[in-house]
């Protein structure tokens, strides 16, 4: 634990959390301020002490204080980040699957950055999955005393944070004057998951002892927290061009038409606990000397279980339209959709199971020593160990729908099918499979050691810190693809199966599931539908084999199947590990008799950092060539494999400066510049390339296509930042403020997917060059921007009215990249691959310019209206980010039956950009205190019942994706403070 200023470890807040103390920077060195020990209470002690400690850092700094974690209307320390200006949370379970949302939110961006760091009382901290961050989601917000984001870095902080650093503080048992106990018990409930309310508890425990050996103080916090959500979905498939040129009879407008595959839809229910405990002791044996041990474990599991019916349209070209209505770009608005070339439309319907088991466990040694009063030397010790294991399971029937009648006119789209037959089990067919699962597991060992040397008071420079610090980490993480096998589909039959193999053929579990209160009424559905039983995708792998042998009883001849579950192969196990080697020299200088005193810091920082990365190659094997080529042509590859382990080190210096001009007592002024870097995600670093030749042609006219896939790449180093910021910071009243930030990030070394070549000897020696697909260093971006903010409670109101106060904020981004430069021998169709990863391709084949930065909102505000009176405390909330590029090509947006113009045939490739539309949501909270020990209150989320809307651009315009709606959360409370 950071020490701690005798003005900090005194300074109170008496609410839900009594005391919360409020660290400047997570380094070694708490900064020095000027507060006194006071006593306050409730939002206003909160917002004064926050206001206060931003007013006072020599770093850009904003937070929140555990007694705002408790106040404002968010049930995880995601929500609570997304109320600080310039911070921004995803929607979805994850950047790379956006069909599924999260209820309680995901990924966190900084000023519009994925570059975040994550810290737990200014020490590393990071969840084991493929990543170097922590999922701020797994952790209880209960546990929180408070948490920090730091805008720009400084020496002493550990590097790697471009956009931002959140730093998650605990309590220690010294924070407290003696024995504190609080208690907190609450129930919540989903409005669209109907059953029983689900609990949540904390407790914590903390006292101090004077003693024969010094001062001995003890904390014990837990907490437990349950949540179940229902989540209902529409989704639309992408529009396809249909020509007016005869291959499509039916389109008789004398102008090209766009018509989807047709609308789909789900409904996902979502079950989630946390439980979360922390302990400290800290030992003060004397004025000079004090050391600390903390142990924190966080224990994150969910499970849900998923159904969803879905479009399986192999050729759009089938899709016939009747009585369909057209908007002037010739897109299809009402109409009636069939496809009589596949005897009705195919689609499948799933039940999908998957569950997740996280931890998380940090035990930390710290020891500070000042042997004057000039003189401060500290030690630190830590060691975290995180895993992570995943299960996902996919089981679907299907059925040929004789016609589909959609109308895309209203707010939401409108679905008609024929219930009768979409009720009746003997229209269905079992469909497909697919398995999936993770595990991961990370360990890193930390130590610091930082000394700082007071100077004499008078001169300009104030303090001199410098210190090291040393990590050992690793990471496993084992990844299968999504094992997706046939069971049955209309594309099998004639050449591999002579029916469909029925549910009234070949029995399993099944069941009726009718989607009640869809889109709390909103929407309707024809249903029920047929499903496979839950236990089915539960009953992984034997459920499985069973539902294979259907399929092995239906083949032809020598064509039996026999079931084969997802398996770790050489590509899907990443190995990692990872040593740095930092040190830092700070100076803190001012100039106090200026007419404007001046006061900050100026450093730099140096780390060496060397990695390794065990994995394996994979080269090339010509296939059988055609008798046709002539010899010699097509060069012979023999296909080898090799295991290894792949070394990269680098060294970075990064430089900081922050300044701080006093214009009066309440306004101030601040520049910083630095330099910062981003290592890559572990899961970019993997070490596995596997090479491929392809022949195009036959004849003379032969030729070898000469590509390679690689799974990451090892050598990669990190992204680098040079990167500015001004703000101006006008504290009016001792709880009302008005700051504005301005900022400008220039990235280096941004790490994209592209096209590199990679060497390979043919069996006669010459060394061809196999263009291959990987993560390189290889984009440069940058990011601006502006930030404000606004804090008041109006105390010159009369009598009740007094009680009010606002708080709002609003942030500007703006940013671009320049992708990586192609290598010279890359072919058309390779540019076409690359261009479908980073700037997709329509269904029409034509292609993208360049796209913004993904996750990136131009514009996000927060506003929320507060009333703390008496005995009554009060919060209403608004948060709201505008439309952004969620990513290109990823599921459902992509596909390979884009249209080929010259032949009017689809047999393309395409991938199409997915955005998040704005997005707004309400949340507020209600606690009347009945004394100093209890205070009752109800919180609730998404009181607006906002719907979440995706978008997918196509040369057409931006069309509707998918739809969302989660309904309102509730929550009652009870708090104990003693």
């Amino acid at each position: 634990m950071q020490s701690l200023t005798k003005s900090h470890r005194h300074l109170m807040l008496a609410g839900a959390s009594a005391l919360v103390l409020c660290v400047v920077a997570p380094s070694a060195f708490a900064q020095d301020t000027a507060v006194e020990e006071v006593v306050v209470t409730g939002q206003r002690a909160a917002i004064q002490s926050a206001q206060k400690i931003k007013q006072n850092a020599l770093e850009i700094v904003d937070g929140v204080s555990a007694d705002d974690i408790g106040k404002l209307p968010d049930r995880s320390v995601t929500e609570v980040l997304q109320r600080i200006v310039g911070v921004t949370i995803d929607h979805t379970m994850s950047r790379g699957d956006p069909e599924h949302f999260s209820v309680e939110g995901s990924g966190v961006n900084i000023r519009g950055l994925t570059y975040v760091r994550s810290e737990l009382n200014g020490r590393d901290s990071f969840t084991a999955n493929g990543g170097r961050s922590l999922s701020f989601e797994d952790v209880p917000p209960e546990l929180m005393a408070g948490v920090d984001i730091y805008k720009n870095p400084s020496a002493e902080q550990i590097e790697g944070a471009i956009g931002g650093l959140v730093n998650l503080r605990t309590q220690m048992p010294f924070n407290h004057k003696g024995m504190k106990l609080a208690a907190s018990a609450a129930l919540g409930y989903g409005e669209l998951r109907k059953g029983k309310g689900k609990p949540s508890a904390s407790l914590l425990f903390s006292n101090r002892w004077d003693t024969s050996i010094g001062e001995i103080g003890a904390l014990f916090d837990v907490a437990y927290s349950k949540s179940s959500t229902r989540t209902d979905a529409i989704q639309q498939e992408p529009y396809f061009p249909h020509l007016a040129n005869g291959s499509n009879p039916w389109n008789t407008t004398g102008k090209t038409v766009w018509v989807p595959n047709g609308l789909q839809w789900r409904t996902l229910n979502f079950d989630r606990k946390r439980v979360g405990a922390y302990g400290a002791l800290q030992w003060r044996p004397n004025d000079r000397f004090e050391t600390a041990l903390t142990w924190f474990n966080s224990q994150y599991d969910m499970e849900w279980g998923e159904y969803a019916i879905f479009s399986q349209v192999g050729n759009p070209g089938n899709v016939v339209v009747t009585n369909g209505q057209y908007d002037d770009k010739g897109v299809l608005t009402k109409g009636v959709l069939s496809d009589p070339a596949d005897g009705g439309m195919p689609f499948n319907d799933d039940v999908r199971a998957a569950n997740r088991k996280s931890r998380t466990t940090d035990v930390s040694w710290s020891t500070t020593w000042t042997p004057d009063d000039k003189l401060t030397i500290k030690t630190d010790l830590q060691y975290v160990r995180s895993t992570t294991v995943g299960f996902d399971s996919t089981v679907a029937t299907g059925l040929l729908i004789p016609s589909e009648t959609i109308d895309l006119t209203g707010k939401l789209p409108k679905i008609g099918v024929d219930k009768t037959y979409m009720s009746n089990p003997s229209n269905y067919y079992w469909a497909f499979t697919m398995d999936h699962f993770d595990q991961s597991v990370g360990h890193e060992w930390a130590w610091r050691g930082d000394v700082d040397y007071a100077f004499d008071e008078g001169g300009v420079v104030k303090s001199l810190r410098f210190g090291a610090r040393f990590t050992d980490r690793d990471a496993e993480n084992k990844n299968t693809p999504y094992n997706w096998q046939a069971l049955s589909q209309t594309w099998m039959l004639g050449w591999y199966m002579p029916d469909l193999a029925y549910l009234s053929d070949y029995k399993a579990s099944n069941t009726l599931h009718s989607f009640p209160n869809f889109f709390n009424g909103q929407a309707d559905l024809p249903s029920p539908v047929v499903f496979p039983g839950l236990d089915l995708a539960n009953g992984w792998p034997a459920s499985y084999a069973k539902l294979h042998s259907f399929r092995a009883d239906n083949s032809f001849g020598d064509k039996g199947w026999t079931f084969a579950p997802a398996s770790y192969g050489a590509g899907a196990i990443n190995l990692q590990g990872e040593n740095t080697y930092a040190g830092y020299a700070q100076a803190r200088f001012g100039w106090d008799d200026l007419t404007y005193p001046i006061d900050g810091t100026i450093g730099v920082r140096v780390v060496k950092t060397r990695a390794e990365a065990t994995g394996s190659f994979v080269g090339a094997q010509t296939p059988t060539l055609d008798p046709s080529i002539p010899a010699g042509l097509i060069p012979n590859f023999v296909r080898t494999s090799q295991q290894g382990t792949y070394s990269n080190d680098y060294t970075n210096v990064l430089p900081s400066l922050n300044l701080r001009v006093k214009l009066r007592d309440n306004l101030q002024a601040r520049f910083a510049a630095a330099r910062a870097l981003a290592r890559p995600d572990f899961s970019q670093l993997q070490a596995y390339t596997t090479l491929d030749i392809g022949i195009s042609g036959t004849g003379s006219s032969a030729r070898a296509d000469l590509t390679g896939t690689g799974s990451g790449n090892p050598f990669l180093e990190p992204t680098r930042s040079d990167q500015f910021d001004a703000t101006l910071e006008w504290y009016f009243a001792p709880t009302g403020s008005l700051t504005a930030a301005v900022f400008h990030k220039k990235l280096s070394d941004v790490v994209t997917n592209t096209l590199y070549n990679v060497p390979y000897a043919a069996t006669n020696g010459t060394i061809y060059q196999f263009s291959t697909t990987a993560p390189v260093n290889g984009a440069e971006g940058r990011a601006d921007g502006l930030e404000v903010a606004y804090s008041q409670f109006f105390d010159f109101l009369p009598g009740p009215l007094s009680g009010f106060g606002v708080q709002a904020n609003y942030t500007y981004v703006d940013s671009s990249q320049t992708l990586y430069k192609l290598p010279s021998n890359v072919t058309t169709g390779q540019q076409a691959t690359l261009a479908l990863n980073q700037l997709g391709i329509d269904t029409d084949g034509s292609t993208y310019g360049e796209l913004p930065l993904t996750n990136l909102s131009e514009h996000t505000y927060n506003i929320a209206l507060m009333y703390e009176k008496g005995p009554i405390s009060a919060r209403v909330a608004y948060n709201w980010r505008s439309k952004y590029l969620q990513a290109v090509n990823v599921n459902g947006t992509r596909g390979s039956n884009g249209l080929n113009k010259t032949t009017g045939n689809y047999d393309q490739n395409w991938a199409l950009p997915t955005w998040a539309d704005d997005y707004g949501q309400m949340d507020a909270s209600f606690f009347y205190k009945f004394n100093e020990q209890v205070s009752l209150g109800v919180e609730a989320q998404n009181l607006t019942d906002s719907q979440y809307k995706q978008l997918m651009q196509q040369g057409i315009g931006m069309k509707g994706r998918a739809w969302f709606v989660t309904g309102r959360r509730y929550n009652a409370q009870l708090r104990l403070t003693f």
